[in-house]
């Protein structure tokens, strides 16, 4: 609308002008001074139009062509750099690397790392990584060495812990308080027993050592194993206490059943039969009996509770003895009566034939 607006102001311009020279002489001077302002009347509208031209976006044609110009200038960048020699691409790479570290060491920041190690409160940092379960391990065997003072309890974690560098509060860990202290203890005392006989029947493999009879050897395994517990004995009652409690029996009842099996296996039990269940069965009943004795016992060196060992180990010993003995005879007494009735029909003449 303001060019429209300026169109009729130049041609009223105009027309003003042409009544003017209409009227106005034929001179030369005349001629000159209309010619003038015609020219300057033009002149002004040309430049208020100009100004009043919006530019218009570039078609996609002049788009395609400038893309393709940037394109071209980025090709050929990249072809100058492929021009470069091998030595100047190392100087290159070696120049930019330095300038790298130099601009990391005047900011002061490096890369983020993960941090997988461990450190204490005592400012002692391993590289290793430790899970869950190892720090546990290693609080509670720490522990232990507070037992004879403070008992199967919370706060014999706690003083494990204060001697890693940890914090007392790290028994929260534990959900399950004493009684993990006990499982603990009790597994380890497995895995020791294990580590025992397995060297032992590797010595009598290479023909080190000689093997033992069955009774002998399962005497001294179970000596070994209880053993085991003199350290603790004065606070052992608590510990059974602990393990008879319901929601600790599983795990009770699971270590002791890898125990037995352990002994049995190493002592040569290959039975896949009845015999299996029955040999367990009786070694369990002989540990349990033999533990209770021994946290009852005052002798020295616990020998009234060894000696009742023996006593239940012969009984084992006699009883598969007897048992044998019971078959053969029963098989010897069947065999007799079988043959005693044949000679009992061979009388008779009923096994003749006709």
């Amino acid at each position: 609308m303001a060019a429209l607006f300026r169109g009729l102001r130049a041609g009223r311009a105009l027309r003003g002008l042409g009544s003017v020279a209409a009227q106005a002489t034929a001179s030369p001077k005349c001629n000159g001074l209309r010619r003038g302002f015609h020219s300057a009347a033009l002149l002004r509208l040309h430049d208020d139009s100009k100004s009043d031209q919006v530019t218009p976006p570039p078609s996609y044609h002049q788009h395609y062509q400038a893309h393709g110009a940037v394109q071209g200038d980025s090709a050929s960048a990249v072809n100058t750099e492929d021009t470069h020699t091998p030595g100047q691409d190392a100087q290159d790479s070696a120049t930019s690397t330095h300038e790298a570290s130099a601009s990391d060491t005047a900011t002061g920041q490096d890369d983020p790392q993960p941090n997988t190690s461990y450190q204490d409160q005592s400012g002692e940092q391993s590289e290793d990584y430790e899970t869950e379960e190892q720090l546990q391990a290693r609080i509670l065997t720490a522990a232990l060495e507070f037992v004879p003072e403070h008992g199967w309890s919370v706060e014999a974690i706690a003083a494990g812990a204060e001697t890693l560098g940890l914090s007392s509060a790290s028994t929260g860990m534990f959900y399950n308080g004493a009684g993990d202290l006990v499982l603990h203890f009790v597994g380890q005392c497995n895995a020791q027993l294990a580590e025992i006989l397995a060297e032992q029947h590797n010595q009598v493999q290479l023909g080190q050592a000689e093997s033992k009879k069955t009774a002998e050897f399962l005497r001294d395994a179970v000596e070994t194993r209880l053993r085991m517990l003199i350290p603790y004995i004065d606070t052992w009652p608590q510990a059974m206490s602990i393990l008879l409690l319901p929601h600790n029996i599983p795990d009770s009842l699971k270590h002791l059943s890898t125990l037995v099996d352990d002994i049995w296996y190493y002592a040569g039990d290959r039975s896949t039969d009845l015999n299996w269940y029955t040999r367990r069965a009786a070694l369990t009943g002989i540990f349990n009996t033999t533990e209770l004795v021994m946290v009852q016992d005052s002798s020295p060196d616990f020998q009234d509770t060894w000696a009742f060992l023996d006593n239940r180990i012969k009984d084992v010993v006699n009883m598969a003895s007897t048992a044998k003995q019971m078959q053969s005879t029963g098989e010897a007494v069947v065999q007799g009566l079988m043959g005693a009735a044949v000679t009992l029909k061979n009388l008779t003449g009923l096994n003749q034939r006709r």
